[in-house]
């Protein structure tokens, strides 16, 4: 019984999270001229609200992956702990920059956008 209650509460947050970004950007300057693009400013929300949620959940389970290797590369030789740390850094900072990479251009597309 407690998994169908997680499951509702699952489907129930999906759907705000993907209803939410299209009711918000409905409203405002898009709703108010007869032009071809109004309806477009929901589905690149959407697409916004999608990607970045995507990019940051490949982020962690990357990220995840890598200490995990990581930490089991020290225990069993923990006298290259010094290289494995740097390593691990360096490589958490490119996995970092991908998802930040996406959070600028969710950004670029949520408020520069051209067609308004």
């Amino acid at each position: 019984m407690e998994s169908k209650k997680r499951a509702a509460a699952l489907l129930v947050f999906l759907a705000i999270i993907f209803v939410a970004p299209m009711a918000f950007a409905s409203g405002g300057e898009a709703s108010m001229g007869d032009s071809r693009y109004d309806g477009f400013f929901s589905f690149v929300a959407l697409a916004c609200v999608v990607g970045l949620g995507i990019a940051a959940g490949g982020g962690g389970i990357g990220m995840g992956s890598a200490v995990s290797g990581v930490v089991g590369a020290m225990a069993r030789n923990p006298g290259l702990y010094g290289k494995f740390f740097t390593i691990l850094f360096i490589g958490l900072a490119f996995i970092e920059s991908v998802v930040i990479y996406t959070l600028v251009i969710v950004l670029v597309l949520l408020y520069a956008n051209p067609l308004l």
